[in-house]
């Protein structure tokens, strides 16, 4: 397999290196996943346009969906950043691991949250029927509904272009749960 490049600041376009100005400004350096994206002209600033879009989800409901998606989805750079993420949304290790495995004991919104993102990652857009019913009964609507599928497709892009890119994981490693 061809080993994918992660391009620096240097070679990328002048869109591409504002938005690695701007990253390096807020995170303190560049992921080498959104470097990966800067590839494209065009797919960094898109998905920097997704990623950071208005949705009625809060941030601790986000990194629920992160993880569970990316534990789905076996991918450990996303596992990995988003540990980060979820540390610094108040959530303690042990929470994380219960959050990834969607066995959560500590929050019964979340728990339902969790199980329905599980749900449909792993049926490919296809949720349980009774887990919905529970989903609305936990307090959440249609709009959550809209805006978790659409955090779900977030997830989904990232897992995937590390799968085929196989990039190295620059975040603390994420424990395996396996």
């Amino acid at each position: 397999m061809k080993t994918f490049t992660i391009p620096t600041r240097e070679q990328v376009t002048p869109a591409n290196q504002a938005i690695f100005d701007n990253l390096k400004n807020m995170i303190g350096f560049v992921p080498n996943l959104y470097a990966t994206f800067a590839h494209s002209d065009h797919a960094l600033g898109n998905f920097l346009t997704l990623q950071n879009s208005k949705t009625s989800i809060n941030a601790k409901e986000r990194e629920v969906l992160n993880l569970v998606v990316s534990e789905i989805n076996d991918c450990s750079y996303c596992l990995s950043a988003h540990t980060v993420f979820a540390k610094k949304n108040g959530f303690t290790d042990e929470q994380i691991i219960e959050i990834r495995k969607a066995e959560l004991t500590f929050d019964p919104k979340l728990a339902i949250l969790a199980q329905l993102a599980k749900s449909i990652t792993e049926n490919k857009g296809h949720a349980d029927a009774q887990l919905l019913t529970e989903f609305y009964e936990a307090g959440y609507n249609e709009g959550n509904l809209v805006d978790i599928i659409m955090i779900i497709g977030d997830k989904v892009i990232t897992n995937y272009l590390h799968a085929v890119t196989e990039i190295p994981v620059d975040w603390p490693l994420a424990p395996s749960l396996k």
